[in-house]
């Protein structure tokens, strides 16, 4: 990392590592003398932490135990897990996040099931259990107060010596109206709102997004008096994940067909990067992901405006390649595709920050190849390629591109990224 001129590292602790069976049973020293090594290696290379506390996972005893984040006794435990973090690495942490892609693990852990604890009803996925349209909110309302209460032990116990912020990560996708009618123009408003505001609207603003109210009505989990006042603890910044764009349809007043986000669970809203034969953006190997550089300016102007210029980070983005995208071992590491899909959307991002958006850092996803859940080690975004047999690890173009473009930029702006 240093060679490429990085001040920063994003990394994430793992639930399980230090608290295998949750608040009840043993601290796991060997965790967190772990952490505790690789937080201060990366100190004495003038690299900062920058640390998320769950990614995903959470110890399996506390599924055993509770059902997970369908139960409201999983708040104390997080709050618990959160205070030891804070305990032993807060010293030395200056940016804490609580949750990475809270949305994420929501959507497709509880609606569609392709992600642990693997939960959705029939019409969603193939699951054993689960109800799409009812766990999902269940599940979400608990992350949110597990963030709140986190946020409450950080601003009550440690923040004041610590001098550190804590945030959280979402998952940020662009959503562009298909067409220039008014139906699609609002389509496009509800898929942000039953994505990304439904959690930073009640922990920013201290509600859920009006569109979720207007079509659940009942079915989306109110607040308590005593929640609604946790969640002025808010957060110091919000971090973005953000890839890619997609189409957006209306499926109130319009015909629809079955796809993501048709159904009245996810806001009526029909989502696509591909619309009548047209894509929004070049195609990649992945299914999912298509270049639309001018999304980012999109997302952090939207955030930007809905939250009162909140400090953001732009937390994730990246390009990712499968292995039978290199046609020889020489592709491997020509990675020109990540060089211009970089360039764009940086240069997006730069567009945005000089229209004023409070962005203080970018964090490209990744540096080295890595397990990328459930495809495994198949799909690829490093800046360095792995081989995952020898784990040697050779930096591709893309990592020579990047640093070029950070001593640009610092020479440029007198700002290290």
């Amino acid at each position: 990392m240093e060679y490429i001129g990085v001040n920063s590292y994003r990394f994430s602790l793992s639930w399980a590592r230090i608290l295998p069976k949750g608040r009840f049973g043993h601290l796991n020293r060997a965790g967190i003398d772990y952490y505790n090594r690789l937080i201060d290696a990366l100190l004495n290379r003038g690299i900062e932490p920058f640390v998320t506390i769950t990614h995903y996972d959470i110890p399996q005893a506390l599924e055993d135990r509770y059902g997970g984040w369908l139960s409201p006794k999983i708040q104390e435990e997080f709050r618990y897990y959160a205070d030891i973090c804070f305990k032993y690495f807060g010293d030395r942490v200056k940016h804490w996040v609580t949750f990475n892609e809270p949305n994420v693990a929501v959507i497709c852990g509880y609606r569609t099931g392709v992600y642990p604890p693997s939960h959705c009803s029939g019409s969603f996925g193939n699951c054993s259990y689960g109800d799409s349209e009812r766990e999902p909110f269940i599940a979400a309302s608990n992350l949110i107060l597990s963030h709140v209460s986190a946020v409450d032990v950080y601003r009550n116990k440690y923040q004041k010596n610590q001098g550190g912020k804590i945030g959280i990560v979402m998952n940020a996708v662009w959503y562009e109206p298909f067409s220039n009618s008014s139906e699609d123009k609002l389509a496009a408003e509800r898929a942000q709102s039953f994505n990304m505001n439904w959690f930073l609207d009640p922990i920013i603003l201290g509600k859920y997004p009006k569109e979720m109210h207007d079509i659940l009505g009942p079915d989306l989990l109110p607040f308590s008096k005593y929640d609604l006042e946790k969640l002025k603890s808010g957060l110091d910044f919000v971090g973005i994940n953000h890839y890619t764009s997609y189409y957006v349809k209306d499926c109130i007043f319009s015909t629809c067909e079955q796809g993501k986000g048709s159904s009245k669970t996810e806001g009526f809203a029909l989502t696509s990067p591909q619309m009548n034969g047209l894509n929004i953006g070049e195609p990649t190997a992945l299914a999912w992901l298509y270049v639309h550089p001018q999304g980012m300016e999109k997302i952090v102007t939207y955030i930007k405006d809905r939250y009162n210029n909140i400090p953001m980070f732009i937390t994730e983005n990246g390009f990712g390649m499968t292995e039978n995208s290199y046609p020889t071992s020489k592709d491997v590491l020509n990675d020109v595709k990540r060089v211009e899909y970089l360039s764009g959307y940086l240069d997006s991002l730069a567009t945005a920050i000089r229209k004023g958006a409070d962005v203080r850092g970018y964090f490209l996803w990744s540096l080295l190849d890595n397990f990328e859940w459930n495809h495994g080690y198949s799909i690829r975004f490093g800046l360095h390629h792995v081989d995952f047999e020898t784990l040697n690890r050779t930096p591709r173009v893309s990592a020579f591109w990047y640093k070029n473009f950070i001593v640009e930029h610092k020479a440029r702006t007198g700002i290290s990224l």
